[in-house]
C-alpha cells in the first residue's frame, strides 16, 4: 500500500484541490491548504456561485485536540432602511431537471460578506506558510482561468438568468453574446488582483477602503441594505462545535446560530436506539425510517428551533432528553403502521473542514475586483420568517455543516457537503451509511439518497427497486418521487479519513464532480 507523507484533500473542482495539494506538498498545513484551496474555488467554481462574496465556516480538529469552530457566514445589515424607494430584489427559479426551487436575486438580496475575513482569520490564527505564498495558486488560477467542463455548463444553464444580467457578469460567462459552453474558458482577471491585494495588504481595503466603500455606495444608491458600517463592524467568530457521542463515535459539526450542525445531531439523537443496520435490508422500511426522522427533525426545527436560533442554551436544550424524549416516541409510533465543501486531513494529523456558499449568487460585482457577491437575504430556507424579516446585524442561520468525527479506535474523518437545503440531510445518510452500515467512505459518500421537502420525498435512483419504492406508503399526506438518475440536487459530499493505521482514504461526491488528491 502506497504511503502518503503530506495529507490528502478533497474538494469540489480539480483546481481547488490541485491548489490545496499544492500546498501540502510545499510544506503547509490543513489549514493553509484549506485557505489556500478556498481562495481557488473562487475562480474555479464560480460556474456554481462559489465567491469571495459569500460566507462559510472552518471546523478545525488539531494536531494537539484543540476544536474550534470558525464562524465567517454571512450577516445581516445593521438597518432595514433603504435610499432608494424600492429594493432591488426579485425571484429567478433554477430548474434542476426533476425539480425546481426558487431564489430571490438583486442588491437587496445581499448580506454581509465573510469568506475574505475568514481567510485571513483563520490563516493568521492556525496557518503555517507565510499568507503571500498560500494565495499564490489562487491568484496564478484567475489570471489563467479554467476550461468549463460538461459539468460546469450544464450548472451555468440552470444560472443563466443571474449570470447574462449585468455587464460585469455577461463579461465574465458569455462570449458573443452567448453563455460560454463545455471548452471554453472562464478567466477572473480582476479577482487574481484582489487576491493579490489580500495577499499583500490582508482584509482592509475590502471591509474599510474604497472596494468597500464602493459596494456601500453601490448599496446606497441602487436598492440595498449594506453600508460602509456594517462592512467595518463584521468580524469572525470563534466559537465552540457541536459535540455528539454516536454509537462509539464522537462528532464535531456546525453549532448555533447556524442550524444544519444541531438538527443532524438531532436526527442522530433520534436514531441511536435503532439498529439501522437490520433495518437497512428491508429496503421500504428504510425509506420509511429515514423519511419519518427527516420529518420529525423539520417539526422540532419549526417548534423548537427557529424561534429561539439566537438564544444562549439552545443546542444543550434542544438535544436534551426532555425535548427528544416526546419525537422519540412519535418516531416509534411511526415506524409501527445544495455551496461547496473542502476536507483536509495533513500528515501531522490537523484536520480541516471548510463549507463555502454565496448562494445562486447575484448579478452584481463589487466594481473592478471580480467579486460576485451572495445572495442570502433572498434564499427561502436562511429567511423562515420571511423575505425582509430578517433581525438586523445578525449571523443567517446556514445549513452547512462542515464536520469532524472521531471514533474509539483513533480514526479521523472529514466531511461536509454543498446543497442548499438537501445539506444535512445528505450529511446524515453519509453518516449513518458509515457509521451503522459500515460502509467505506467512497461507497458512503457514493449511495444513493432520499431528502424530505415538505410533503415530498425526493428519492435518488438506485436507492431500491422501482417497482419497490412505488408501493411505499408514507403517513401524513407525503408522496415520493422518483429521480432517474443520481442528482447535484441531493448535495456533494467531499470527505477524508485517516485510520487508526495510519492510511489515508477520502472521495469526492460525483454528484458534483468533486476532485480528490493524496500528497
Amino acid at each position: 500500500m502506497k504511503t502518503y507523507r503530506k495529507g490528502i484533500i478533497s474538494a469540489g473542482h480539480q483546481e481547488t484541490a490541485t491548489a490545496g495539494a499544492e500546498i501540502l506538498r510545499a510544506g503547509g498545513n490543513a489549514y493553509d491548504a484549506a485557505i489556500g484551496a478556498m481562495l481557488a474555488a473562487f475562480t474555479a467554481e464560480i460556474s456554481t456561485a462559489i465567491s469571495a462574496g459569500g460566507g462559510g465556516f472552518l471546523l478545525a480538529n488539531t494536531a494537539k485536540g484543540k476544536n474550534i469552530l470558525f464562524d465567517f457566514f454571512v450577516q445581516t445589515p445593521a438597518s432595514q432602511r433603504l435610499y432608494t424607494t424600492d429594493p432591488d430584489f426579485h425571484k429567478i427559479t433554477i430548474n434542476f431537471g426533476t425539480a425546481t426551487q426558487d431564489f430571490h436575486v438583486g442588491l437587496a438580496s445581499m448580506a454581509v460578506h465573510g469568506n475574505l475575513a475568514g481567510a485571513f482569520h483563520v490563516h493568521q490564527r492556525l496557518g503555517k506558510m507565510p499568507f503571500a505564498e498560500v494565495v499564490q495558486p489562487a491568484i496564478a488560477l484567475a489570471k489563467s482561468g479554467f476550461t468549463i467542463t460538461a459539468y460546469q455548463a450544464k450548472t451555468l444553464r440552470f444560472l443563466q438568468p443571474i449570470l447574462e444580467s449585468s455587464a460585469a457578469s455577461r463579461l465574465i460567462f458569455t462570449a458573443n453574446e452567448k453563455l460560454k459552453q463545455t471548452g471554453e474558458k472562464i478567466v477572473v482577471t480582476n479577482l487574481a488582483d484582489s487576491l493579490f491585494l489580500l495577499g499583500k495588504e490582508g482584509t482592509a481595503e475590502f471591509y474599510r477602503g474604497e472596494i468597500a466603500r464602493n459596494l456601500a455606495n453601490d448599496c446606497a444608491e441602487k436598492g440595498g441594505f449594506i453600508s460602509l458600517q456594517d462592512l467595518e463592524n463584521y468580524r469572525v467568530i470563534e466559537r465552540p462545535p457541536v459535540m455528539l457521542n454516536y454509537k462509539n463515535h464522537t462528532i464535531m459539526t456546525n453549532p448555533p446560530p447556524s442550524s444544519g450542525g444541531t438538527l443532524i445531531a438531532f436526527a442522530l439523537k433520534l436514531l441511536e436506539n435503532y439498529d439501522v443496520k437490520r433495518i437497512s435490508k428491508d429496503k421500504k422500511a428504510y425509506a420509511r425510517l429515514l423519511c419519518d426522522v427527516m420529518r420529525l427533525t423539520n417539526k422540532a426545527r419549526q417548534r423548537d428551533f427557529d424561534a429561539h436560533i439566537y438564544e444562549k442554551g439552545l443546542t444543550a436544550q434542544f438535544l436534551g432528553e426532555d425535548m427528544v424524549s416526546p419525537y422519540h416516541i412519535l418516531l416509534k409510533n411511526s415506524q409501527m403502521g445544495s455551496t461547496t465543501q473542502i476536507s483536509v486531513l495533513d500528515a501531522e494529523g490537523n484536520a480541516a473542514s471548510l463549507t463555502l456558499s454565496s448562494g445562486v449568487g447575484t448579478s452584481y460585482y463589487i466594481p473592478n475586483t471580480g467579486i460576485m457577491m451572495n445572495n442570502m437575504l433572498g434564499e427561502a430556507d436562511l429567511n423562515p420568517k420571511g423575505f425582509h424579516k430578517w433581525p438586523t446585524n445578525k449571523r443567517i442561520s446556514s445549513m452547512m455543516s462542515p464536520s469532524v468525527i472521531l471514533n474509539d479506535f483513533g480514526s479521523k474523518t472529514v466531511l461536509g457537503s454543498s446543497g442548499s437545503s438537501r445539506i444535512r440531510t445528505a450529511i446524515l445518510q453519509t453518516l449513518l451509511n458509515h457509521i451503522d452500515l459500515q460502509m467505506p467512505l467512497e461507497a458512503a459518500v457514493n449511495a444513493s439518497r432520499v431528502h424530505i421537502d415538505n410533503d415530498m420525498l425526493h428519492i435518488e435512483e438506485g436507492f431500491a427497486q422501482r417497482s419497490l419504492l412505488q408501493q411505499l406508503q408514507l403517513q401524513n399526506n407525503v408522496k415520493s418521487k422518483l429521480w432517474n438518475e443520481q442528482n447535484m440536487y441531493f448535495g456533494g459530499v467531499n470527505a477524508v479519513m485517516l485510520d487508526e493505521r495510519k492510511q489515508y482514504s477520502g472521495v469526492a461526491d460525483e454528484r458534483r464532480k468533486g476532485s480528490l488528491i493524496y500528497c
